[in-house]
């Protein structure tokens, strides 16, 4: 067994991939858009034709499409097979044949694999390199493939404390289950991040509305159900603090361009920084 499946089975890595294929069944292209749209925003453009774009950990490939139909040259890898296989077939059903856009199965923790790849104008890692188990390290590995220049587009887990630790011990609970019980654990937590929320919409009479429009409110085009299960799910699992990101990536060479930070909440928050050095 490779050593994915390895962690996998153990309870020590949660199978991302599983979950994106599910997601591929409700891409559609409204989502799509909105892909393309937080991209535009985030990195301040409306083009990134004749630009290099490495989407580390690709997941589902949904923002290797949106960087693609921005005009970017794109290389997209992922450690978990699954992952790599989602990309693929959205390649294949948007750009099949595209020289211009490579998928393939690689790790940001191996530095010969990064090396080989070269510099990019845009490097991009969603929501992955906390699932590492060696967070930082893959920081300074993602921000090596940065070109003078270029841009660092990340998002980490916010530090909230103890909640964090927290939320540790269910997603270690989570994958430590066999498969059919692991609703024991889903399902209570589910109520725990969707309760309020739920609650406040039933009281306004609009019951649902926010789970609904979930795509449009995350600006991203991401399913709530699935992100859901992303988060119970999501090991291995670590968290940072804005302000440790951000000195972070300083003295890597870089500057802060935007970031936006969920406050005291469980999410992501996400940066854009540029290579000045």
């Amino acid at each position: 067994m490779s050593q994915h499946e390895i962690e996998v089975q153990a309870g020590q890595r949660f199978a991302f991939g599983e979950n994106w294929q599910r997601f591929l069944r409700v891409l559609d292209d409204e989502r799509i858009a909105r892909a393309r749209a937080s991209l535009e925003t985030m990195l301040d453009v409306k083009s990134i034709a004749g630009r290099s774009f490495l989407d580390v950990g690709c997941g589902s490939g949904l923002f290797s499409l949106a960087a693609r139909r921005l005009g970017a040259r794109v290389h997209s890898f992922d450690f978990d097979p699954q992952s790599v296989a989602c990309t693929a077939e959205l390649k294949r059903r948007y750009a099949a044949d595209d020289p211009d856009w490579t998928v393939e199965r690689g790790s940001v923790l191996d530095s010969a694999y990064l090396a080989a790849l070269g510099q990019f104008d845009v490097v991009y890692s969603w929501g992955v390199l906390h699932h590492t188990g060696r967070m930082w390290e893959a920081i300074d590995h993602a921000a090596a493939r940065v070109a003078p220049g270029g841009k660092f587009f990340i998002a980490i887990y916010n530090d909230q404390g103890r909640s964090s630790q927290i939320w540790l011990r269910v997603k270690q609970l989570y994958n430590g289950l066999p498969r059919r019980l692991r609703w024991l654990v889903l399902y209570p937590a589910l109520v725990r991040l969707w309760g309020p929320t739920t609650v406040r919409d039933l009281l306004r009479g609009r019951p649902g509305v926010t789970w609904r429009n979930y795509a449009a409110e995350s600006m991203r085009g991401m399913s709530a159900w699935h992100d859901v299960v992303d988060w119970v799910g999501g090991l291995p699992f670590e968290v940072a603090t804005p302000a440790e990101i951000i000195a972070h990536c300083e003295r890597l060479g870089f500057r802060e361009i935007r970031h936006t930070d969920c406050g005291r909440g469980h999410g992501c928050n996400e940066f854009v920084f540029e290579r000045v050095n």
